[in-house]
């Protein structure tokens, strides 16, 4: 599992973006850049959708005001699903990306099998990258949501 101090891996990610569909590198969302990076274990999920999405929408413009450049959140689903529940949720401030095969999520050591649910998925976690490092990473136990809040990430920072 990915661990503060970590460089995160190169790997290549989805969004839609004004409409079209948009591939995206780690190195290009990260490099020189501060981001916060939240991720789901699915969109449209409850605990996803009640809590931890609309925290970091309700909170991002403080975020942003801590110096970060980006505010994204992660889900190993697709892009069109992605854009479709950042919508949902006014997340504008927020780049919804897919890691639609789960690659990234593998290679970070954040995934779970959950079987016939959905294979591989994301664990739910929160981090802070600068400059493709890892300095702050917050991972939750399975079926808690205590430590990836917007709010515990906005006092950390």
């Amino acid at each position: 599992m990915i661990s503060t101090n970590s460089k995160l891996p190169e790997a290549i990610l989805t969004a839609r973006i004004n409409g079209k569909m948009e591939t995206l590198t780690t190195t290009q969302l990260f490099e020189d850049k501060k981001v916060v990076l939240f991720a789901v274990p699915g969109a449209f999920t409850p605990t996803c959708s009640e809590a931890h999405l609309p925290g970091f929408v309700a909170l991002a413009d403080q975020i942003k005001a801590k110096g970060i450049d980006s505010i994204i959140c992660l889900s190993v689903n697709d892009a069109f699903v992605m854009d479709a529940w950042g919508k949902q949720h006014n997340a504008d401030g927020i780049l919804m990306l897919a890691d639609g095969d789960a690659s990234f999520t593998c290679a970070i050591g954040m995934n779970i099998d959950t079987g016939s649910f959905g294979g591989d998925r994301s664990v739910r976690y929160s981090m802070f990258v600068d400059d493709g490092v890892v300095k702050i990473v917050n991972k939750e136990e399975p079926g808690t949501f205590e430590v990836s809040d917007a709010q515990t990430m906005l006092d950390a920072l």
